[in-house]
Parts: structure tokens; C-alpha cells; sequence
């Protein structure tokens, strides 16, 4: 199986303190890869780094083959890859269909933005009700609409996912990760980073455990459940 995206012995830094430490990951084409662990572990660091916001100081990244470490944040977009950041993050002042164009600013045409907008109110059909809400004025979960469908605007071949389930209700959380599923099965391969470890590896096909900023565990969903280590630290 060909990878979208390979992180090979990747080092980010903050003020000279490495976060990152020597970590390498696959992301196959087509899939739902899982980074699972802890805050502070350096989930967040590692979009940080794939997006080019926090530069790596040494390592590797490439996307379907092309090396694109250090490389601009929207040039990084611009190839195919989108994020849907921790904690939401919508334009609380303007509408939800206004948050969603902002997903296609790099789009010139208004044919392909507006087929975009009805695949994701195909997903999100509360989203279509609400189109003319604004998004500051919506609940949690669907705020959590607001900000996938905007990362499906740029018709990403890669979405990174970063604690979908952070400050939702139980119900909320479920619909998200059903979401997810679907959104994969529709040909978006999907680097999820949770904490949430049973319903991410439901729905993940391999996963990689972050500690203190090395990889301590990768596999499929059984094994990473039957490891040992992760068992003790997730499933007691």
C-alpha cells in the first residue's frame, strides 16, 4: 500500500527543548491512522510540524512522495493536505456558510466552491438548515460541523484531525467519529490525533502511541489493545 504521508526521524523543537524526538510514521493512502497520547505527549506538535507552522529542526516529511518539510503553511495546504484544528476554532461573527468559503479561499471557481458546499451540506444537513447562523451562536457539536465541512472545502486528499471529541458531549462525540468513518469512506485518507482511545481505534485501520515525544507503540487496532503498555495506560 503506498503512503500519503512518511515522517522519518522527525525532531521539532521549542526554544531548544525538543518536543519531537527522532519519531517516524507511515500514513497509508485511503486509510484512518490514529496518533493516540496524553497531553503534552507532542500530538499537536506533530501537525504543527507536517504543516509547516512549527518548522522541524531535523528529520524528514513527505506527502505522496514529495518532501515538504519546512515548506510554507499554505503551500503545504495548497497540495492536497487540510487540518481541522483542536478546539474547533469557527469565525464566531460570520455565518456558517461564510466559515465554509473561507475553506475554498484558494479556489478561483465559483462552480467548484458551490459543489464543494453541497457535499458537505450532504454530510451536515443541519448545516444547510443553518447556513445563515452565525457560527459564534451555535452549539458545540455544531460548531464541530462548521469546522470539518470548512477543512472538506479545499477537497483535501489528506485531512489532519487534531481531539475531535475535545469539549463535546458524549452524543456529539459519537456523531463525529461516525462522521470521520464516512468521510474516510468517501476517499480522504485521515491522520486523527486523540485522546479519546477507544472510539478513535473503532474506526482507525493502524495507530501510533506518542509518549513524552518518541513513539512507544504503533499497530493495528488489536494490537495496539493488546499491548502491554498502551493497556495499562488506557484501558487499566
Amino acid at each position: 500500500m503506498t503512503a500519503s504521508l512518511t515522517i522519518e526521524n522527525l525532531f521539532t523543537a521549542y526554544d531548544k527543548a525538543d518536543v519531537l524526538e527522532g519519531i517516524s510514521l507511515e500514513i497509508p493512502t485511503g486509510q484512518v491512522t490514529c496518533l493516540l497520547g496524553s497531553n503534552g505527549a507532542g500530538k499537536t506538535t506533530t501537525i504543527r510540524s507536517i504543516l509547516g507552522l512549527t518548522p522541524p529542526r531535523d528529520g524528514r516529511i513527505a506527502f505522496e512522495g514529495r518532501e515538504i518539510t519546512g515548506l510554507a503553511t499554505h503551500k503545504v495546504i495548497s497540495l492536497g493536505i487540510a487540518c481541522i484544528p483542536e478546539g474547533r476554532k469557527v469565525f464566531p461573527k460570520l455565518t456558517a456558510e461564510e466559515n465554509l468559503r473561507l475553506g475554498a479561499y484558494q479556489e478561483s471557481s465559483e462552480t467548484k466552491i458551490r459543489s464543494r458546499m453541497d457535499e458537505v451540506y450532504e454530510i451536515f444537513p443541519r448545516l444547510a438548515e443553518r447556513r445563515l447562523q452565525l457560527a459564534g451562536t451555535m452549539s458545540g457539536g455544531e460548531q464541530a460541523m462548521v469546522s470539518i465541512g470548512r477543512g472538506l472545502m479545499s477537497a483535501p486528499r489528506l485531512l489532519l484531525i487534531d481531539e475531535p471529541s475535545l469539549g463535546l458531549s458524549p452524543l456529539y462525540v459519537k456523531e463525529n467519529f461516525n462522521i470521520i468513518q464516512r468521510i474516510n469512506e468517501r476517499g480522504i485518507t485521515v491522520f486523527l490525533v486523540e485522546q479519546n482511545v477507544r472510539q478513535t481505534l473503532a474506526i482507525s485501520h493502524q495507530g501510533y502511541v506518542l509518549s513524552k515525544g518518541r513513539v512507544v507503540a504503533s499497530g493495528t487496532p488489536t494490537e495496539l489493545q493488546q499491548n502491554d503498555e498502551v493497556h495499562a495506560a488506557y484501558f487499566g
